[in-house]
């Protein structure tokens, strides 16, 4: 059953791609006002799956010393690198002519190691057990949504067709699925490996949620009734991870 809740998870994640053809049919003006709560609803969720599950988990699993607070920031620097050395970073507002992204194929590039690492992530959350499987997925779908729509539009603005965007960006997410199988076939023979990625999975979030995420809703106008809108998406995204309690 691990096998199938694993697949199943990262092939929808993976169809998630294909959430970038509403960009095209969504109004432009809307969209780009609604992305920035979706990316507050994905910083609580991100924040929440970490602090409320995995950390805990990790905790209880691995002890509360050093080495599991050491492999928490194993995870911070592991997603930092990645950004660093691709030299690419998660993009969720759509292009504009006051927004530059990377080349198509920079962007495509980073996407699948992104998307080879949230294989890996989902596939030994599962291995733990079902419910840290299920909220990590959940989490990454939160954060994939307004992400996928973004590479999209990076995409397109690049000067790619809609089918070859669309075939390029489904593409790279599908990357997902090899990360999925190899966290499968190769954690039940590592010693503590899917128990060691609970940590490191919780820093990663954490970096996405500090470094890529708030400074993108920081960076968005509006008064006193916008910001309390962004606080009370991103209490709704912690909120949802500690509903998700419920099913252990």
């Amino acid at each position: 059953m691990v096998w199938f809740y694993t697949l199943a998870s990262v092939v929808f994640v993976s169809l998630l791609s294909l959430v970038g053809i509403f960009f095209l049919l969504a109004d432009r003006t809307r969209l780009q006002k609604l992305l920035p709560f979706l990316v507050s609803f994905a910083i609580g969720a991100l924040a929440g799956d970490a602090f409320i599950h995995l950390i805990p988990e990790a905790f209880e699993k691995l002890g509360a010393g050093l080495s599991t607070s050491l492999l928490i920031i194993l995870g911070m620097v592991v997603f930092f690198s990645v950004e660093r050395f691709i030299r690419w970073r998660h993009c969720h507002i759509p292009t504009s002519e006051h927004h530059v992204h990377p080349v198509a194929t920079l962007n495509v590039a980073g996407d699948a190691v992104h998307n080879f690492i949230d294989g890996i992530i989902i596939g030994a959350s599962y291995l733990v057990s079902f419910p840290i499987g299920l909220t990590t997925t959940v989490a990454v779908v939160l954060h994939e949504i307004p992400q996928e729509i973004g590479d999209f539009g990076i995409l397109i603005h690049a000067g790619l067709g809609v089918k070859k965007a669309l075939l390029f960006n489904f593409g790279s997410a599908l990357i997902a699925i090899l990360g999925a199988v190899l966290a499968l076939a190769v954690g039940p023979h590592l010693a503590d490996f899917s128990l060691a990625m609970l940590p490191v999975t919780a820093g990663g979030f954490i970096y996405i949620a500090g470094s890529d995420l708030i400074p993108e809703v920081q960076e968005t106008c509006g008064g006193a009734g916008v910001t309390f809108a962004h606080i009370l998406t991103m209490v709704f995204g912690i909120g949802l991870m500690s509903a998700l309690v419920l099913i252990d």
